[in-house]
C-alpha cells in the first residue's frame, strides 16, 4: 500500500520539489470533512503513484507550513507544479475534482 508522506516544518521545502507534481492535503484529526476526504486522498496516492507525490500536513503538528501556505480552513488541498503553488481547493471535494486538477498539471 502506498503511504502518503507526512509533511513537517522541516521537510516541506524538500517534498514540494521532490516531483514535478505534488499534492498536499492540509488536515486535522478533529476535522470531520478532513476525515471524509482522507480515503479519497489515499485512493489518489495509489492511482497516481509514480506521477504525483501525495503528502499530508496535520495542521495541529506543523506551525510554519500552514501559515506560510495561507491555510485558513481545512481540509485544503494545494497542488504544486515544479515546486510552485499551481492550484488549491478548500473543503471535501469529490475525487473527480482532484483528478481533473491533477490531470491538468501532468
Amino acid at each position: 500500500m502506498i503511504m502518503e508522506i507526512e509533511i513537517t516544518d522541516q521537510n516541506y521545502a524538500e517534498v514540494i520539489k521532490s516531483a514535478p507534481v505534488v499534492l498536499i492535503d492540509f488536515w486535522a484529526p478533529w476535522c470531520g470533512p478532513c476525515r471524509s476526504l482522507a480515503p479519497t486522498v489515499a485512493e489518489i496516492a495509489i492511482q497516481y503513484e509514480g506521477r504525483v507525490v501525495v503528502a499530508k500536513c496535520n495542521v495541529d503538528e506543523c506551525d510554519d507550513v500552514p501559515a506560510e501556505c495561507g491555510i485558513r480552513s481545512i481540509p485544503t488541498l494545494i497542488y504544486y507544479k515544479d515546486g510552485q503553488v499551481a492550484d488549491r481547493s478548500v473543503g471535501a471535494v469529490p475525487k473527480s475534482d482532484i483528478e481533473g486538477r491533477l490531470n491538468a498539471l501532468l
